[in-house]
């Protein structure tokens, strides 16, 4: 009954902070325009202040451990290609393969995993998914584009040059870096900084969950029927199963066993909607698999977070 109560208290703020986004958008307090120019705030401001803050506040040998980064940086490499195999074993259409691989393996790991992780550990033990989240998040982006130009229709080329500027100009990535660089130069900020920037932190989660519950619409027309239980049940249960007890096999426990079910159990990424849009993918499963997942993953994760609570692994 503990490890049922525990579940209930890190997944239920999820839900409600998502189920919140989704009544001020029904409400009207917020129209479509503003939830995206909320998401854009989250991303560019909030989440990258608090990447850097969980990277500068941590313990330097608690932060980077190598062998747990490169172990995240293998899974997701592995998943992709067995979503390669997968997806083009299934699926005959172009537009959709694309869109199914990254559906599978690209998940929203920043949201849920420091939000799921903080819940479970508090904010000062969450600096190794944070520090994960260098690496990935740039690795999403190239394997992303990878899967999209492969099964792309028709002619079109790749331009190397603006994908390496967005990765090195993403905010996540920067706020991870100046992170690492001060936590190693030693540097401290004054007091009443700190304190402010703890303070414009603690919004940062809650208010990317809400702006993600404010973009679920239900009303899409689920006619991708066959895509949407491949990359649903792919990206939530499948991914996962196969990944997780490896994990446990090599010896991650608590903070870094619930860092790898994130990345691996968390809903689709929602900037995969764009990408496929962008590369002409098949945008409007694309953004289906967005939806339908987000809301299917609060009862996948609950139950992924039980039992290894139960197991006593996190």
């Amino acid at each position: 009954m503990g490890n049922l109560i525990l579940s209930l208290e890190v997944i239920l703020p999820l839900f409600l902070m998502l189920a919140l986004g989704y009544i001020i958008r029904q409400a009207k307090l917020v129209d479509e325009k503003g939830f995206v120019q909320l998401n854009a705030l989250t991303f560019r401001v909030f989440l990258p202040l608090l990447i850097f803050r969980n990277i500068y506040t941590s313990d330097l040998s608690a932060a980077f451990n190598g062998r747990y980064i490169l172990w995240g940086v293998i899974i997701t490499v592995v998943s992709f290609l067995l979503s390669m195999l997968a997806v083009c074993a299934i699926e005959k259409e172009n537009r959709k393969r694309g869109v199914l691989v990254q559906g599978i393996f690209r998940s929203n790991f920043i949201i849920f995993g420091l939000s799921v992780a903080t819940n479970m550990y508090g904010g000062e033990r969450v600096a190794p998914i944070s520090m994960m989240i260098t690496f990935i998040v740039p690795l999403y982006n190239v394997l992303s584009v990878i899967a999209l130009e492969f099964f792309r229709g028709g002619a079109g080329k790749i331009n190397i040059k603006a994908i390496l500027r967005s990765i090195a100009t993403n905010p996540l990535i920067i706020a991870s870096i100046l992170g690492v660089l001060l936590l190693l130069s030693g540097l401290r900020f004054p007091k009443v900084a700190e304190n402010t920037l703890k303070d414009i932190t603690s919004v940062a989660t809650p208010l990317a969950l809400v702006a993600l519950g404010g973009s679920i619409r239900f009303a899409q027309a689920a006619s991708n029927i066959k895509g949407l239980l491949i990359g649903i049940l792919g990206r939530l249960v499948v991914t996962p199963a196969l990944f997780i007890p490896a994990g446990v096999l090599l010896g991650f426990r608590d903070v870094e066993l619930i860092g790898l079910l994130m990345m691996l159990a968390s809903p689709t990424a929602v900037s995969s909607y764009t990408m496929a849009q962008q590369m002409g993918g098949d945008g409007e499963l694309a953004g289906e698999l967005v939806v339908f997942g987000t809301a299917c993953s609060v009862g996948t994760i609950f139950l992924w977070v039980f039992l290894l609570t139960s197991l006593n692994l996190a």
